[in-house]
């Protein structure tokens, strides 16, 4: 490709809503156009490496054995009401009508549509196992769509389904498929860790993330710099405190606090550690009757240490709390006889469900509220002053230098970007939408499920995250719009830097690389600040003084500003760059 064929149009200032790195990269290399709140146009620099993204992906899944088709971007609803997540998915899920006043959704996911196509030609299970993928537009409705295309209403996600006739066979296709992601991260270039991951809506009980490492990721990764354990902070195991409870050595005593109402404030008005402290919770769940109505409310009382969050996607796991809310100022007063902010689990006017951390049941002589305003309990201890707790469980978000639970040392936590997720659903759509065949024995069964995601576009964002400086991108050879730029000096000055700009574009076409000549005219340090700013990986600098010694000058995107390009010999530098590629 030459430079005034293409379509450059790079940009001295990022738009000010532009928040993270890749945002702003983008957009000022002229690889995104903003079109709406989330909704963006790939323009020919950024679809470039979209597209070499997706032939990573397909070539992966393709020789992992999976199969491709295109499922439609616009699905009926009937599919979505079959297995209930018209009503579960929520705002996200985008809704619409055609003019006959049928409704129908915007595809966040496809599982409902393949599960069809599986329940109407799969039949035996000489047909299994089987994987159907495809890459396709998705839109979610985000609430607050924000970080340019990292997260956007409308993107573009390799979504990948598997079919097989039993447990055992449908967890090694996810193995394959965990494989097939590795192979494909790795041929990226880029650094990332797979994690132990909560299924969340999709469902299923085996799951992993692949997050790309990067210091402003949305996602805190947790792991074990001495073993192999790692997930994400919702998945990540609090283990229990070892060793035994500390006695009682304190008298449980009511103490005035005036204007203290957070455990923080409460420690250091005290003196005493924010680990000593106890927070209250509360929480509520709503039975209702069929026509929505509710017709009885259970609160709910969580006890965690002073310093440590709930984790809610583990507390919605607890039996009986996956469609909790927090308790209203009313609730809350009705059974504590107190407004939030001096509440513990002493004195209750009403009864409540007390679910206590593990970290907290391990406690002695710990602060918490005396519901009453301006008191607290300090000295309380379970046992004496109150019942052992019934309901004991890992409520709480773990802490960097906690326990690894694979018992090979301390927890650490870094940042990370999700740009993939594999699932074993087990039959969660195939009993939902009746998706059978014929075992061996001409006995109906319902089909095996596991599905795979990657993002598309969020990935080149994620890229980006971890490979800029101050100049713009640094693109992995993989992912590079294009792997090497030609920069002559002055060609229309120069006749024989023109040519050989000319002779290497061709020799470098022939060998197979992706190259770009920029044949604009620029002068260097515009053409040099918009090919750093872009990122391609290697540039190639031809001179008229370098030519008369035969040499041009080859610099690599990564090394730092003002260092000097060497100088390679004009035969050489085509094979020196494939070197590097093989490399």
């Amino acid at each position: 490709m030459k430079a005034s064929q293409f379509f450059i149009s790079t940009q001295k200032e990022a738009p000010s809503d532009a928040e993270v790195a890749s945002h702003k990269l983008m957009m000022r290399a002229g690889m995104i156009k903003k079109l709406g709140a989330g909704i963006y146009t790939y323009m020919p620099l950024g679809l470039r490496v979209i597209r070499k993204v997706e032939a990573i992906v397909r070539e992966e899944m393709n020789r992992a054995g999976a199969v491709e088709l295109l499922m439609p971007v616009v699905q009926p609803a009937e599919f979505w009401q079959e297995t209930g997540r018209w009503e579960k998915m929520g705002p996200e899920l985008m809704r619409v009508k055609d003019r006959h006043g049928r409704d129908f959704i915007i595809q966040p996911t496809s599982e409902e549509v393949v599960t069809d196509i599986a329940r109407q030609d799969i039949k035996s299970y000489k047909q299994l196992p089987r994987n159907f993928y495809h890459i396709q537009t998705k839109f979610r409705d985000e609430r607050r769509p924000r970080f340019g295309v990292m997260r956007s209403r409308e993107f573009i996600m390799k979504d990948a389904y598997s079919f097989d006739r039993d447990p055992a066979t449908a967890k090694a296709s996810y193995q394959v498929m965990a494989g097939a992601y590795r192979k494909i991260f790795d041929r990226f270039g880029l650094s990332y860790r797979a994690v132990a991951a909560d299924s969340g809506a999709i469902g299923g009980d085996l799951s992993e993330e692949f997050q790309v490492i990067a210091a402003t990721g949305e996602d805190a990764i947790v792991y074990c710099p001495g073993g192999d354990y790692a997930a994400n902070m919702e998945k990540a195991e609090a283990l229990a405190p070892a060793g035994p409870r500390a006695s009682a050595t304190q008298s449980m005593a009511k103490t005035a606090t005036p204007g203290k109402s957070t455990c923080a404030d409460v420690a250091e008005f005290l003196g005493v550690p924010l680990q000593n402290t106890v927070k209250s919770l509360v929480l509520a769940t709503d039975q209702k009757n069929e026509g929505g109505e509710v017709v009885k409310t259970t609160i709910w009382l969580l006890l965690l240490r002073g310093d440590h969050d709930m984790n809610e996607v583990k507390v919605r796991k607890l039996t009986g709390l996956a469609d909790f809310r927090f308790a209203t100022v009313p609730e809350i007063e009705d059974h504590f006889g107190c407004k939030p902010g001096y509440l513990g689990p002493l004195g209750l006017l009403k009864t409540v469900t007390l679910v206590v951390d593990r970290e907290v049941a391990a406690m002695g002589n710990w602060t918490c509220g005396a519901n009453a305003p301006d008191f607290h309990l300090t000295g309380v201890n379970w046992g004496r002053d109150l019942p052992e707790p019934a309901l004991v469980a890992d409520l709480r978000n773990v802490v960097a230098g906690d326990a690894s639970p694979d018992g090979k040392g301390a927890l650490a936590i870094e940042r990370g970007i999700e740009v993939g997720h594999v699932f074993y659903l087990g039959t969660k759509y195939s009993q939902a939408m009746n998706a059978t065949f014929l075992d061996v024995n001409g006995k109906p069964q319902f089909m095996e499920m596991g599905c795979y995601g990657i993002g598309i576009t969020r990935l080149p964002a994620a890229a980006i995250e971890q490979n800029h400086d101050e100049r713009g991108i640094i693109w992995p050879d993989a992912l590079a719009p294009f792997t090497v730029v030609l920069c002559p000096i002055s060609p229309d000055r120069f006749s024989e830097v023109k040519a050989a700009a000319n002779k290497l574009y061709a020799d470098f076409l022939a060998a197979g690389v992706d190259v770009i000549l920029d044949d604009r005219g620029e002068r260097p340090g515009a053409m040099f600040a918009d090919w750093e700013l872009i990122g391609v990986p290697h540039r190639i600098t031809i001179g008229d003084r370098g030519l008369k010694d035969g040499q041009v000058e080859y610099q690599h995107r990564r090394d730092a500003q003002g260092t000097a390009a060497s100088n390679v010999a004009v035969a050489d530098v085509v094979g020196l760059i494939i070197s590097k590629l093989a490399a």
